[in-house]
């Protein structure tokens, strides 16, 4: 089994918590840290744009990325939201035996 990491990120805590929620609940990932406030600078519509943010790390299995996508873009306050995943090429055996536990189809 293949697993990732998906991180996106959102303006406050409490949409950040709500895609934690959402994503545990549907069993598309087994652990999501939050992280923040963290500072993002980015160019948006021709300009250089500072924005305090929170940060998802959503741990899942590879083939749930499509549904992580489309739950993220379906919740997500964003116009275009970060959605991007790192692949997770190895971890220990509890670790990985626990994610086949909570990650189901």
């Amino acid at each position: 089994m293949e697993y990732l990491e998906v991180v996106t990120t959102v303006a406050t805590k409490e949409d950040a918590e709500r895609i934690a929620r959402t994503l545990l609940e549907e069993h598309l990932a087994a652990c999501v840290q939050i992280v923040g406030p963290i500072t993002s600078m980015y160019r948006w519509q021709g300009e250089i744009e500072r924005a305090d943010e929170y940060q998802c790390q959503i741990k899942c299995r590879a083939d749930h990325f499509k549904r992580i996508e489309e739950s993220i873009a379906r919740i997500h306050p964003y116009e275009v939201p970060e959605v991007v995943a790192h692949p997770l090429p190895a971890c220990s055996s509890a670790y990985e035996k626990w994610l086949q536990t909570e990650l189901r189809d």
